[in-house]
């Protein structure tokens, strides 16, 4: 009997059956929405949603920053807060508003109208509300749905590079807000009670959070706490300088380096002001590896400064999956150092998801922007099926990344990793089908083994074996479904034992003052852990300004009471050479042939656009 009628014969007798109860695990205060019950926002064109005025929100910024006004004058009076306009113009998506005061405004959210309609109609709603409490009542910014994907705590805002951009103007504010110990375990311990009890990341951020004295201890807390995947946000200069540091991370429990990584030459990283960036970055990705600690390279993309360079990383990361197992680009968001931008100049280096699907189509040749790409929430169906397999009664929930849409997107690639192969799951896997009935197996909700029946034939009727990878079977790829998942709730070393890698490509967009909408706020997978409650990442770090007044508001000290009192940290930011130690292993890291063509001239090539924003005032 073929899968097809396996499958149908599983939902005819599904039908005999009584209607399913609700799903209401002991993670959750409320039922897991099913079917109808699932809630959407607005999508679709032209729509309409809240924003902000640029302008307005900076103004009502100041005014608290001086003094004049109260911090709570974000959640009682709403600054800056205007309507928007999504439609297509020029055969563009873009978003227009109008504030009384400041006048017009417009940007580009999407160059492919048909990207985006595609990406938006594999939205398959939102997930559980959450129940309100103390740590999540920040007015309009709050969290409303979902429970989380990844907690980011910014140990410090001290760094030890100078970057442009910088999403949080480190080294340029002029005081220092630094977590203490107590605080770092109390935010952790509120994340661990929120409802819905959520088994996040736990993303430990800064600034750089290696120049936190609390940074092994804070992976440590969190592992035992009961987090499974502890990661930091890195330029990983301290690993590459410090040979048995990242052993060190490891050894406390750390699990991923989410590091910064702009491309695959010396010059791609020039913007950074270290001259021979790229070349620590082979140094941090080899020590980290050693110590068995998964590299995420994470990728900061401005249009007409570094968008060469996208074939090239995800390139970079299929020769060396041994050690790197996601790239993540993250296109420009003009906040931070870069918040005061010209309208010209945010015209020229706008760069959306949708340009991303598209330069990695004609920079790789292994991918489709109009078919291989899903929104990061598609991941959700198959968080609720293995939620519904586990039962009611564990401790946490499953990761589900329930974010917007127009958040972020993800591909997978599969990878050889002796011939380096690469074949899209797209190109085997008919994903669109699979998510249509990880939908109706979790809506029906019948027992555990029925519901594994369901999936192994819902596996096999969209697997195609003709296409799939040379010795790749479908019994690997269950087994390799079920724990990448986490159904199976494998160990963190699992993917040891498969021929072929998954490298995850993924592109997260987060807002700026110029394409703010509050839709998007209120399903926030990334909320910051901070001193005032989980804020959302994108009114922290944007929005209404949440991190410029709190950051005020508890600083430790100003920048040169902290050199006083501690001296000064390293800053390099010259356009020199950064000093390495002598390791006594060579890199088996295999370099692009950018780099090795670079490596000939005996200097770095071209040098990149240097990025012209106006001074930032402290």
């Amino acid at each position: 009997m073929s899968a097809d009628k396996v499958w149908w014969v599983l939902q005819r007798l599904a039908e005999f059956g009584p209607e399913a109860a609700p799903f209401k695990p002991r993670w959750s205060d409320k039922p897991i929405p099913r079917g109808k019950e699932r809630t959407k926002p607005p999508l679709g064109w032209p729509r309409e949603t809240d924003s902000l005025c640029p302008r307005c929100v900076k103004e009502a910024r100041t005014e608290i920053l001086s003094g004049r006004a109260d911090w709570t004058k974000l959640i009682t009076d709403k600054p800056g807060e205007i309507k928007a306009r999504i439609v297509e113009k020029g055969g563009q998506i873009v978003m227009e508003k109008t504030c009384p005061t400041h006048g017009d405004f417009s940007d580009v959210l999407s160059m492919d109208p048909a990207f985006l309609s595609r990406i938006e109609g594999l939205f398959g709603g939102r997930d559980v509300e959450m129940t309100p409490d103390k740590i999540h009542d920040h007015g309009s910014s709050t969290i409303r749905y979902g429970r989380g994907s990844v907690l980011t705590v910014d140990l410090t805002n001290r760094c030890n590079m100078m970057c442009d951009p910088c999403f949080m103007d480190a080294n340029q504010v002029g005081y220092v807000h630094e977590l203490s110990w107590e605080e770092i375990k109390q935010i952790i311990d509120d994340a661990a009670e929120v409802r819905p009890r959520r088994q996040m990341s736990i993303q430990f951020s800064g600034g750089e959070p290696t120049m936190s004295p609390h940074f092994l201890d804070a992976i440590r807390y969190a592992r035992e706490k009961g987090y499974f995947a502890v990661q930091c946000a890195t330029n990983g200069l301290r690993f590459a300088q410090e040979p048995g540091f990242a052993q060190k991370a490891k050894e406390a429990g750390l699990r991923m380096a989410y590091l910064q990584f702009d491309g695959v030459t010396n010059a791609a990283n020039s913007h950074r002001k270290i001259k021979n960036l790229y070349d620590v970055k082979l140094r941090a990705i080899e020590e980290l590896a050693a110590a068995k600690i998964d590299v995420i390279l994470v990728v900061t993309i401005i249009n007409g400064v570094n968008n060469d360079q996208v074939g090239p990383i995800i390139e970079f990361a299929v020769e060396n999956a041994d050690k790197v197992t996601v790239v993540s680009f993250q296109p420009v968001s003009f906040t931070g150092r870069d918040e005061d931008i010209s309208d010209e100049l945010r015209d020229q280096q706008r760069y959306t998801l949708s340009h991303l699907a598209h330069d990695v189509a004609q920079q790789t040749g292994v991918t489709h922007p109009h078919r291989d790409w899903f929104p990061l929430s598609s991941l959700s169906p198959f968080g609720d099926v293995t939620d519904m397999l586990d039962g009611p009664d564990r401790d946490w929930g499953t990761l589900n990344c329930g974010c917007h849409p127009n958040c972020g997107i993800g591909t997978v690639l599969f990878v050889n990793k002796r011939t380096k192969q690469t074949i899209p799951l797209l190109d085997f896997l008919d994903v669109e089908g699979l998510l249509q009935d990880l939908r109706v197996i979790f809506d029906q909700g019948r027992g555990r083994r029925y519901t594994l029946a369901q999936l192994s034939a819902s596996l096999l009727r969209h697997y195609r074996p003709e296409k799939a990878p040379p010795g790749f079977h479908l019994p690997t790829l269950i087994k390799q479904f079920l724990s990448q998942t986490g159904a199976a709730h494998a160990g963190e070393n699992d993917a040891s034992q498969y021929e072929w890698r998954v490298l995850f490509v993924a592109g997260m967009w987060f807002q700026d003052l110029f394409n703010y909408d509050f839709r998007r706020t209120e399903m926030c997978i990334i909320p910051y852990g901070t001193q005032m409650g989980e804020i959302s990442f994108c009114a922290y770090n944007t929005g209404a300004g949440w991190r410029n007044i709190l950051e005020k508001m508890k600083a430790n000290a100003t920048v040169a009471e902290w050199y006083k009192r501690y001296g000064r940290h390293p800053v390099y930011a010259k356009n020199k050479d950064l000093a390495l130690p002598e390791y006594p292993t060579p890199l088996t890291i295999k370099e692009h042939g950018l780099a090795l063509d670079e490596r000939a001239q005996g200097q770095a090539s071209t040098p990149r656009p240097k990025l012209k924003h106006l001074p930032v005032i402290g």
